[in-house]
């Protein structure tokens, strides 16, 4: 095996000649600029704002906003490098195409196997949320699911567990369930049912038409919409301004605990990409949707926060409902029960963008031989990609009867910060080769301002923080040095792109991006990082095992 045969890359031309020809090319061209602009709100806000948001609160209180800012920003960078490539391959696969054409097959395998990661295995939790908010909306018409058939079978383990070890569980009633459930053979039977049936009726709608998805999905969108502002508008009349202080109740280390729950909440914007090949112009309408979608979600998280923070203590909000909560405990019981029917649509919506994003990912990898041809299957009534959709729907479903919400949060987290990193490092390649885009990031010259913001922020961090005195005493009694080893790594990389960047004169807002995307993976912890990393082996098992020789550029 020759090493250069790993980076074999596929040109533009070549791309865009795959998606002109063949069974594929008969996929339906129905997105317009608003359309795109709905798909990605639908994927940004679902159980980031009706879910996690609570427990990024629960954290870091009011000055989580601050997080909510920053990753926007970091978003941003991202996002022009995705509206790049957009404008440049427009042709479904999102970053596993845009790698393909920049950093080589190896990489854009890597990347479409963590797509995964983004998109349906991101769909386990939004799948979760969808089910506590419905299950207590139908509690509110009087209708009871028993808990047994609501709640995931790892979540009620976890509890059980804890309410041995420590005598007390965060959740007493689901720690009771491992004992009071039917069980079969001895083992309990515990699933999220309403989570699974949801993920199955989205799927037979994807399935059936891009057309009808689309349009239900923006009816959705819009519905959802109403439903976070009607959250914010009658939310203002019960601030109570004492509850913002203290602002960053747990310090910079309470603010960061939420990046996984708020990185989550952006999951979803460069969903976009993945239509490409059903756009009517894909090379304007999806860099603007990009814009649009990310500063409307922008907006309406930081005034969410503002307004749950400002009604209640943050120290209330670590629940699986914060919205409906923070309206129940002011007694407006009609307002929580509208919010509740607003996060239903909400993540359905969400999961329907999810479910229409992921099929269209292996039907590229299919079609350039990376995964077999069952996946580029085009339905010849229907016009989807079936096969693909299908096993979307059963790798979604099946987890989602039984998994944990913040195990899948966390790890989501990292697949997505690794892809948007590596499209922004994509960019810098294309840069170098001199390939031209309609779409053009603004050249900001880094050949100084890469190290001389390193220099700078250094300075800041070892001067006017304890950060260096907490290093020391982690390589002194051993605990936390794996997060210190990820911080001096960032560092280096640092460092690294800071000398490259002189060299070479790179763009700034990609080298920003790449560093924002990594540094905010710094900040997940060791275990994510584990997880992480076997993920990846199993995917490159794969690539090796088949994708490898079956690969259509194999030989050339």
């Amino acid at each position: 095996m020759d090493i250069k045969s790993l980076f074999r890359k596929k040109s533009v031309e070549h791309l865009l000649a795959d998606a002109e020809h063949g069974h594929h090319s008969s996929l339906v061209k129905s997105f317009t600029v608003t359309d795109l602009t709905l798909f990605g709100i639908a994927a940004i806000i679902g159980g980031g704002v009706f879910s996690t948001i609570g427990r990024a609160a629960y954290d870091g209180g009011p000055a989580i906003a601050l997080l909510y800012l920053g990753f926007a920003v970091a978003c941003v960078f991202s996002a022009y490098c995705y509206a790049r490539f957009a404008s440049t391959v427009p042709v479904s696969g999102s970053a596993y195409t845009y790698a393909y054409t920049s950093l080589g097959e190896i990489i854009a395998w890597i990347l479409g196997w963590n797509l995964i990661l983004e998109y349906a295995i991101s769909n386990v939790v939004v799948a979760i949320s969808w089910s506590d908010y419905f299950t207590t909306l139908l509690e509110g018409f009087g209708i009871h699911f028993p808990d047994f058939l609501t709640t995931g079978y790892y979540t009620v383990k976890e509890a059980h567990e804890e309410l041995l070890n420590k005598g007390t569980a965060t959740s007493p009633q689901i720690a009771e369930l491992w004992n009071t459930a039917p069980n079969l053979w001895g083992i309990p039977i515990i699933v999220d049912l309403p989570a699974f049936l949801i993920t199955i009726g989205l799927t037979y709608l994807v399935y059936v038409g891009i057309r009808e998805s689309k349009n239900v999905n923006n009816v959705l969108v819009i519905l959802k919409i109403l439903a976070v502002l009607l959250v914010v508008l009658v939310g203002l009349f019960f601030i109570k301004p004492e509850n913002w202080i203290p602002f960053a109740p747990n310090g910079i280390g309470g603010v960061m605990a939420g990046v996984a729950a708020v990185s989550f909440a952006y999951i979803g914007f460069d969903s976009i990409s993945t239509t490409a090949e059903e756009c009517k112009n894909p090379q304007r309408d999806i860099p603007k949707a990009m814009m649009y979608a990310l500063l409307t979600c922008t907006v309406l998280y930081i005034a969410t926060v503002f307004i749950m923070t400002g009604m209640v203590s943050y120290q209330e909000l670590r629940v699986g409902d914060p919205l409906a909560y923070i309206f129940q405990k002011v007694n407006m019981n009609f307002v929580a029960g509208v919010v509740s029917v607003g996060a239903v649509i909400a993540t359905t919506s969400a999961m329907l963008a999810y479910q229409i994003g992921q099929p269209r990912i292996w039907m590229v990898m299919s079609r350039d031989g990376l995964l077999p041809k069952a996946f580029s299957k085009i339905h010849p009534k229907f016009k989807t990609p079936s096969f693909s959709t299908i096993v979307t729907g059963a790798l979604v479903g099946i987890p989602s009867l039984v998994m944990d919400q913040a195990y899948v949060t966390d790890l989501t987290a990292v697949g997505t910060l690794f892809a948007f990193g590596l499209v922004c490092a994509g960019v810098l390649v294309l840069d170098l080769q001199g390939i031209e885009s309609k779409f053009k990031v603004p050249y900001i010259n880094g050949k100084y301002w890469v190290g001389v913001l390193w220099i700078v922020i250094l300075g800041v961090i070892f001067i006017y923080t304890d950060t260096l005195a907490n290093w020391q005493k982690a390589f002194s009694n051993g605990e936390g040095i794996g997060d210190v080893a990820l911080k001096i790594l960032f560092i280096l990389c640092w460092a690294w792109l800071s000398v490259e960047s002189f060299r070479k004169n790179f763009s700034l807002i990609p080298v920003l991006g790449l560093l924002t995307n990594f540094y905010l993976m710094t900040e997940l912890g060791t275990e994510n990082w584990i997880r992480f990393i076997v993920w990846c082996l199993v995917g490159f098992g794969i690539y090796f095992g088949y994708s490898y020789s079956k690969s259509k550029l194999h030989g050339k």
